[in-house]
């Protein structure tokens, strides 16, 4: 039996690459689309390279290419374009590092905090504009933010994210609540967290349960010029309830790093709201978090070829 052969459709870390390299041939795609290839042109591209090792994140892996004889296909991302189970169905192996990086992700909060709290992005705007004084009123005056110390930061999702946030925020000289009911220390419902949190920042998994769960009702419950703060899933919320509840000033502002399909319409009345600050799914995109991520993943290819059982990491459980 010769060498698997193993398309790489996103950048590997060279430590990564060079181990995958050991046992597997490897090709790449260089004119892969800004948003992954389609099911079908993927398709074709495993049939021309003759590749049988998939390693992904973010092209769509459905019925044309799962029907296709795959060793494994190994995502670096959330496989929220693979149809997982189409790939049980049909007996192919979907290999994901599900853990987050919980450190990253938790700075990324902070850090749409701190954009939202000081108004950091249109500031920087009007600097480098030169527009600083283009009204008889001060910067100072016209960016003026609000203290994080002393105020209340709700976490919903009190796993490993949400414990990362809550000792930041605590450092911070914040109050910390939390909602989970998975987790005896959050001792608050959801409804409880909602009304007395400055900030809401939403830290669960997309399940039944959650999808959708923040609503109108829910973002109704929050105080006036609260802080909205999403770095898990899009689908999360309502983004129809999410945009009013802005647009008529009842939130103070909302951080978003996840979007439906990890896709916003540039024309959407989100991208037209001054105290919102989007992000395009930063949460994990450190160097670090890269580099351990594409080492597991690698890890997990080289077991499964030896015909060893590779050590998949769930996805239950809160992030």
């Amino acid at each position: 039996m010769g060498r698997p052969r193993a398309l790489v459709l996103t950048a590997l870390p060279q430590s990564a690459l060079a181990r995958l390299g050991e046992f597997a041939d490897v090709v790449g795609a260089p004119d892969r689309p800004n948003l992954g290839f389609t099911d079908e042109q993927l398709a074709d591209l495993l049939i021309e390279t003759g590749a049988t090792i998939l390693i992904t994140d973010g092209d769509e892996v459905r019925r044309s290419v799962l029907s296709l004889p795959l060793d494994v296909v190994a995502s670096l991302g959330a496989p929220v374009t693979i149809d997982l189970a189409l790939a049980a169905e049909l007996g192919v192996k979907v290999l994901r590092v599900d853990d987050r990086d919980s450190d990253a992700v938790a700075e990324l909060t902070l850090a749409l905090l701190f954009a939202l709290s000081r108004h950091i992005v249109p500031a920087d705007r009007e600097v480098r504009r030169g527009r600083v004084y283009r009204t008889k009123v001060p910067p100072a005056e016209r960016y003026r933010g609000s203290r994080l110390a002393g105020r209340t930061f709700g976490i919903v999702g009190l796993g490993r994210v949400g414990r990362a946030v809550r000792w930041r925020c605590e450092g911070l000289g914040m109050r910390v609540i939390a909602c989970d009911p998975y987790v005896p220390e959050a001792t608050h419902t959801l409804p409880e967290l909602l009304a007395e949190a400055d900030v809401v920042s939403l830290h669960v998994p997309v399940t039944a349960e959650t999808r959708g769960f923040i609503g109108d009702t829910e973002l109704g419950l929050m105080k006036r010029g609260a802080i909205y703060l999403n770095t898990s899933r899009g689908s999360l919320h309502d983004l129809s309830a999410l945009v009013d509840a802005l647009r008529w000033g009842h939130l103070g502002g909302a951080g978003i790093d996840h979007f439906e399909g990890e896709w916003l319409d540039p024309r959407h009345p989100l991208t037209r709201l001054s105290n919102v600050v989007l992000t395009p799914r930063l949460g994990e995109a450190t160097d670090e978090s890269q580099e351990e991520r594409a080492e597991r993943v690698v890890e997990e290819i080289e077991s499964l070829v030896r015909g060893e059982t590779p050590v998949v990491m769930p996805s239950a459980g809160l992030v």
